[in-house]
């Protein structure tokens, strides 16, 4: 299932849509000039076990390395993610 992404007025989701409904989605804000905050994580049932939150917040690492932003956690998911996750620390604002 393909990551599409919708940004907006300072917002955004990264997001895995079946067509009709999105199955998992990730959303953040602005939280500065070099920042987001990430602080929504969801995954519907059927994807639960198979990796869609990681893939998702993945995605948001990626967009943070391009635009040469940090990310501050405040999702639970993302939070623990980033305490396991040592490769995607580069772009914790601290």
């Amino acid at each position: 299932m393909e990551i599409q992404i919708k940004e907006s007025s300072g917002k955004g989701i990264v997001f895995m849509n079946d067509g009709k409904n999105n199955l998992a989605e990730m959303s953040w804000i602005k939280g500065g000039e070099n920042f987001i905050i990430v602080d929504h994580t969801m995954v519907n049932d059927s994807l639960r076990g198979q990796g869609a939150g990681r893939k998702l917040l993945d995605r948001i690492v990626q967009l943070a390395r391009e635009r040469n932003l940090k990310i501050q956690p405040l999702c639970p998911f993302v939070v623990a993610t980033f305490k396991k996750a040592e490769e995607i620390r580069d772009v914790l604002y601290e």
